[in-house]
């Protein structure tokens, strides 16, 4: 598995003049997760050379994260700052940050050898020129025979400029995952249903998890679709939840391609909800992620 984007430091709002930094970042949170999960995963991107980086650096070492492709550049982090609310307000400071400077032409020879998975998205594909480096990288492995994950994960950066990478990273992925509240910011004004439909017209063959929070979710592939609700947890907080979703769907779509789709959506929903067991962008216990999918499993079969 490989996983290329942003790998940040979330600064959260614990109220009144409380803050407190967390490792961070959707394309290495998703990295993490699959990691923890058990399959081998390489990150790429870069980040500073300071102590926020030296965070990251540590964390990806921590769960076993392959750090050949993660890069340390002499430039100041990128930060995400995390303002209350369900779900959590994010802005960004980084106008010239390490992740910007990330360069995929420094990668070892042979370093996509028996890669299987990319994994894109985040802020990473709306901030220049980091954007168009991984949309090339993306179409490099996709005409290699490498699958691609695409998780656009709506911010507020991503604006009209951004149409162009959402339809380029679409056409190619061979799993797109979106929260309702993503599809709501990528069509504004346009009917979930219809904006789902929009999204899925550019690559219909393409697996599509479509997450909702506690209401569940639905995955499709071509023509089939199946849903599900969440399991109930005891939640800390949702932060990486989404994230922690897609890798347990990856995970799933990797060690048993022959499982019914149901099972692979169950699979997403157990690695979510794990995450939310624990505080932050944590990733999801393995243990707790296979109770909660055997438990949607036996329920499913009553």
């Amino acid at each position: 598995m490989l996983c290329a984007g942003e790998a940040l430091t979330d600064m959260i709002h614990q109220g009144d003049e409380q803050w407190v930094s967390r490792v961070g970042g959707s394309t290495w949170n998703v990295a993490r997760a699959l990691a923890a999960l058990g399959e081998p995963t390489a990150f790429a991107g870069a980040i500073s050379l300071d102590s926020f980086g030296d965070a990251l650096w540590s964390a990806s070492e921590a769960v076993g994260l392959d750090t050949r492709l993660l890069q340390r550049v002499d430039r100041s982090p990128l930060l995400a700052v995390v303002e209350q609310g369900e779900p959590p307000r994010y802005f960004f400071i980084g106008d010239d940050s390490a992740d910007l400077h990330f360069e995929p032409a420094l990668f070892p020879a042979g370093w996509a050898e028996g890669l299987r998975w990319a994994h894109f998205g985040g802020i990473s594909l709306a901030r220049e020129p980091l954007a168009s480096k991984l949309t090339a990288l993306a179409r490099e492995l996709k005409a290699q025979g490498v699958a691609i994950s695409y998780d656009p994960n709506y911010r507020n950066l991503m604006d009209e400029r951004y149409a162009p990478t959402l339809a380029a990273m679409a056409s190619i992925a061979d799993l797109v995952k979106v929260s309702d509240d993503d599809l709501r910011g990528l069509f504004p004004g346009v009917a979930l249903d219809e904006a789902l439909a929009r999204l899925r017209a550019f690559n219909p063959a393409a697996y599509c998890l479509l997450t909702r929070g506690g209401e569940g979710a639905s995955l499709f592939h071509g023509a089939e679709r199946c849903d599900a609700r969440a399991p109930k947890v005891t939640v800390v907080d949702t932060v990486g939840a989404g994230d922690a979703s897609a890798a347990g769907l990856l995970t799933s779509l990797t060690r048993h391609p022959q499982r019914r789709l149901q099972s692979h959506l169950h699979a997403a929903l157990a690695a979510g909800s794990a995450a939310c067991l624990q505080a932050g962008a944590t990733p999801p216990p393995p243990a707790a992620m296979q109770q909660l999918f055997e438990q949607l499993e036996g329920d499913a079969a009553r």
